[in-house]
């Protein structure tokens, strides 16, 4: 049957079957290292493979799987359950007692089992039952149980580069068989390379984008305006709340933090391009403004807000607008994280200081036996004070002591506040020696 007349998805026809026709990971398969040497030699052990989607985790597990020999039994954790495990595991030990081979349990988004069903397989994996191969997504460290991960080796894949992904292309449309080559179809170098980019690198992206530009072009060249049809409204890679997502968040507030708005615009564009919530971003850059930016600017938070409010009365484009005008801002604003820094240290002193009492004299006053108790009696009132400051007044509970959180920088407005500070700081220790 002609390649072009199966049902089966052209990204699945052209798995490889072996090595030679693998794409990418070189830094996992090229010769002498670890993972070439275990599937060249047939070597099992337990693996997890952690990258994006695309990236040939599936296809590596059953490479493992065929060079020992070993039967392969493949469950997907989005359907599977304890029950399946068992029923893998029973099928595993007549492998064995029958024929005495080995099995494979590859689980695919293994992420996606909890700790029962991580914990039901265990066991099996340790008396040699299953050797198990794990497919994700998503950080094994937050995913997997400790015992599982002490137990299998972790290969992290990449991204494919856009040369892996059109030598994946121009593959498909050479293989007779499984690929495109019955069609006689050619693919122009700018239409490969746009669907390199559109792939993003993932190479199952890559291939079921050219199986629709193909069905758009019967006969002939596969060129950029075809391309552009199959592309449209395609989104880049973009979990909503894994690895990726916040990975993109650290970085435009890394670009904030370190004073780069081109780097700042960037991340924003590609988490607004992925389908990240804008006003999730909003939110954040609130938090910017207060964390990196503080008072060495205050105009800052300000401004953050107002991208919000913007961003909430008129959605896009006009809020993205905003968003990144405000970005922009933060990143060339002067910085500081003396509140921030302030803040946690007050909050850690409240958090273990138990419940001290206010002092006497700043306690509120509005009946008369409070009054009779004390309160407010000797508080000094500042308006009426000589400068508007009461020198030498204690504010904190007095089994606290006097403390110092906010160290204001040498930066922005920060440096007057800062000299403000310092003045007021002097009145204090000159009026306190002047009552000894």
């Amino acid at each position: 049957m002609g390649a072009d007349a199966s049902e089966t998805p052209l990204a699945d026809r052209m798995r490889p079957g072996g090595l030679d026709g693998f794409a990418g990971q070189v830094h996992l398969l090229a010769p002498g290292k670890p993972l070439r040497q275990a599937i060249d030699t047939g070597r099992l052990h337990s693996m997890i493979f952690w990258g994006p989607p695309g990236t040939g985790k599936t296809t590596l597990a059953r490479l493992v799987a065929a060079r020992s020999g070993a039967h392969f039994i493949n469950l997907s954790a989005v359907l599977a359950g304890v029950k399946d495990i068992r029923e893998a595991v029973t099928e595993a030990r007549a492998r064995r007692s029958v024929e005495d081979r080995a099995t494979v349990l590859f689980i695919d988004e293994v992420h996606r089992f909890n700790k029962g069903q991580q914990d039901a397989f265990l066991p099996h994996v340790e008396d040699g039952t299953l050797t198990f191969i794990g497919a994700t997504t998503e950080n094994p460290s937050f995913e997997l149980n400790n015992a599982l991960l002490s137990r299998a080796r972790v290969y992290v894949l990449k991204p494919l580069s856009l040369d892996d992904l059109t030598a994946v292309l121009r593959r498909a449309l050479a293989d007779p068989v499984h690929g495109l080559g019955a069609r006689d179809l050619a693919l122009s170098a700018e239409g490969a390379g746009l669907l390199a980019e559109a792939a993003d690198g993932d190479a199952r992206r890559a291939l079921n984008l050219l199986e629709l530009a193909a069905n758009l072009s019967p006969g002939g060249v596969i060129g950029a305006e075809t391309v552009a049809a199959v592309m449209a409204g395609a989104l880049r890679r973009f979990d909503k709340g894994g690895d990726l997502f916040h990975d993109q968040i650290s970085a435009l507030h890394k670009s904030i933090r370190g004073s780069a708005p081109d780097a700042a615009l960037y991340w924003l564009a590609r988490m607004i391009d992925g389908g990240c919530d804008p006003l999730y971003i909003a939110r954040r850059l609130v938090r910017m403004a207060s964390e990196d930016i503080g008072n060495a600017d205050p105009r800052a938070l300000a401004l953050a807000v107002d991208a919000w409010d913007t961003q909430e009365r008129l959605g896009s484009p006009e809020g993205e607008l905003a968003l990144a005008q405000a970005a922009v801002y933060l990143a060339c604003a002067a910085k500081s994280n003396a509140v921030y820094l302030a803040w946690n240290a007050a909050l850690a002193d409240a958090r273990r200081g138990g419940t001290a009492p206010v002092p006497p004299h700043l306690r509120n006053a509005p009946t008369r036996l409070m009054k009779a108790l004390g309160h407010g009696r000797a508080y000094r009132y500042a308006h009426d004070e000589p400068g508007g400051y009461a020198a030498g007044e204690r504010y904190f509970p007095e089994e606290l002591g006097e403390r110092r959180y906010y160290e204001p920088t040498d930066r922005g407005l920060e440096i007057r506040i800062r000299e403000k500070l310092e003045r007021l700081r002097a009145l204090d220790q000159a009026a306190r020696d002047a009552a000894k």
